[in-house]
């Protein structure tokens, strides 16, 4: 493999949400730590699912991998990170401050951006540390949009302190000024080849190659460079008659044949789709041997009994109400953008009116529903962050703005240089887009798990505020009371059929159900088992799939199964046919 090739000392693995990132950033820390490497591997998902593919609880601190020797793993969790920042700005001041004035500090050092100026901080240490035992540090990232945040903070906070950013009150970027030696040495690391290899990693599809090379232009735009192309889970050739896998194979050989621009530059890998779940130290060696000699059965799982329905039940449900909000949420790359797509089309060709938007940074909605000449009721739009901030910031310019003199209009400015101000801008234009929910739908594209959690953990924080705010009696609505009222917003949890996707789903579940939400419907989204196979490799892959199937099955009140397409689901019309099939009996639509 190329990309194993003369490793340097970090390597970080990015790219769309499922395109295997977490897997091979641990096959690779693996690999290394095989060779006799010592290896620190390193998770900046908030949802970080590392635990669950080595099978042993890790969490925020430093653990040995059992079963590697050589390899330890953390998964920086966010809001440990930002506890432990509170502990290091308010320890030193405890006594020798009234407990009015701490409960302030407390009150100013609980929200999203000290969470993510926390996170940020543990990240930078590991490029910034000098006299590390470690040989090599392997990051495993979250989805592309929250990366590109990540990978920008080092430049963005360090230009924000050297302009003259106040960075030194007993707030959440108090701890900033003290930290610049070691942002400056986390952007030098980042920006050298030599000491930092950044991995692609994408599926022989067109939207995750198309947004490896929006990545690669994006980082190179501040310094950063791809180094390697890794396209993951390619389907073997295997002389099988199968449509389902000749249909697959031919797609899939047309996309790579396409690959241009940047990435047609890079090292590339392919990695064959393999016959097992990527759970294990052994399942994770087999990811980069070229062979896959596991024996295939000779049928497939049987759905559960009766089968599952499809799209067109939720969407007939839906109709049935006529406004709400829709949130299709889950982890990265299972689909989230085709379900909330081929709902909101299918609510529009049933006559409703229909605002179908993303809060996701990657924000492939115009790709997956292309032309709507048919469906004027539907609109499209995006949470675009550099718009959001650049709006946020020209409103409170025109409005705090106004009477200040030169000097306190140039202060006003600087300040909303901050980084920090993104989260707040970004959840506005969410809150904007929840309230329009009143009057039709509006079907919600999100952010992978990670991404969402914090811009729920924003909402809480606005809420809590409010509502200290308010005086007694007086009746008000906050963006959180509408995501917990089950009459008005309806989530959608959208998952595979695969063990990792679904544990992750339950575990989004349950940070759902600490902040009063709860999913009103599951849908279990590209499954083998529906689609009937016969290839023996996909036969293989679909026998994998009972169990979580099981799962989600007896755990949730509402679900719809989606299969394996012999076309992609692009454009209004294979959209709106998802939702016009009636119980998924194993056809392909």
């Amino acid at each position: 493999m190329k990309f194993l090739e003369d490793m340097p000392r970090f390597v970080f693995f990015t790219g769309k949400g499922g395109v295997g990132k977490t897997s091979l950033a641990c096959a690779t820390a693996v690999h290394l730590a095989g060779a006799g490497r010592r290896v620190l591997l390193v998770s900046t998902d908030p949802a970080s699912n590392v635990g669950q593919v080595f099978d042993q609880p890790i969490g925020n601190r430093v653990t040995p991998v059992v079963g590697v020797e050589g390899l330890d793993a953390l998964e920086i969790d966010p809001e440990s990170a930002a506890e432990q920042y509170r502990e290091r700005i308010l320890g030193p001041v405890r006594a020798a401050l009234p407990a009015s004035e701490i409960a302030s500090l407390t009150e100013q050092l609980s929200g999203s951006c000290t969470t993510e100026i926390a996170s940020f901080n543990e990240f930078t240490g590991f490029l910034a540390e000098e006299d590390s035992h470690y040989d090599h540090v392997v990051f495993d990232t979250a989805p592309t949009g929250h990366t590109i945040r990540l990978l920008q903070l080092p430049g963005d906070w360090t230009g924000f302190i050297d302009s003259g950013g106040d960075a030194s009150c007993l707030g959440p970027m108090s701890g900033l000024d003290k930290h610049r030696d070691q942002y400056a040495r986390a952007l030098a690391a980042l920006t050298d080849p030599t000491t930092t290899r950044l991995v692609l990693v994408a599926r022989a599809q067109a939207t995750s190659l198309a947004e490896a090379e929006r990545t690669a232009s994006e980082l190179a735009g501040i310094g950063i460079h791809a180094t390697h192309l890794v396209v993951n889970a390619v389907l073997p050739a295997d002389g099988h008659p199968d449509p389902l896998a000749a249909a697959t194979r031919a797609r899939e050989t047309a996309v790579l044949a396409a690959v241009a621009g940047p990435l047609a530059d890079l090292p590339q890998d392919r990695i064959p789709l393999k016959t097992v779940n990527m759970v294990g130290v052994l399942a994770l060696r087999a990811l980069l041997s070229p062979e896959d000699t596991a024996e295939a059965p000779t049928d497939a799982a049987p759905l559960p009994a009766g089968g599952l329905p499809g799209l067109d039940a939720l969407v007939d449900e839906l109709a049935a109400i006529g406004h709400g909000l829709v949130m299709c949420v889950g982890k990265g790359g299972v689909g989230k953008t085709t379900i909330a797509a081929a709902l909101a089309v299918g609510l529009a060709a049933r006559g409703h009116r229909v605002h179908l938007t993303t809060t996701d940074p990657a924000a492939h909605l115009d790709a997956t529903v292309t032309e709507t000449p048919d469906l004027p009721s539907l609109t499209l739009s995006r949470v675009d962050p550099a718009q959001a901030i650049a709006d946020y910031r020209a409103h409170v310019m025109a409005t705090q703005g106004q009477g200040l003199d030169a000097d306190a209009l140039a202060a006003l400015a600087e300040d909303l240089q901050s980084p920090c101000h993104q989260e707040i801008a970004v959840f506005q234009q969410f809150s904007s887009l929840v309230g329009q929910a009143r009057r039709q739908f509006v079907v919600m594209d999100t952010a992978p798990t990670g991404h969402t959690l914090l811009l729920m953990d924003t909402t809480g924080a606005y809420h809590r505020d409010t509502v200290k705010t308010m005086a007694a009696g007086v009746r008000f609505t906050t963006p959180l009371m509408r995501l917990q009222d089950p009459d008005y917003t309806r989530l959608v949890m959208v998952t595979l059929p695969e063990p990792t996707p679904v544990l992750e789903a339950m575990a989004f579940r349950d940070d759902l159900a600490r902040a009063g939400i709860t999913p009103w419907a599951w849908v279990i989204n590209q499954s083998l088992t529906a689609a009937r196979p016969t290839a023996p490799l996909l036969l293989r892959r679909a026998r994998l799939e009972t169990d979580p199937i099981d799962t989600v099955t007896k755990t949730a009140a509402r679900v719809a199964v989606v299969p394996v397409l012999l076309d992609e689901p692009v454009g209004a019309a294979r959209l709106l046919a998802l939702t016009d099939t009636h119980t998924m009996t194993g056809s392909t639509p």
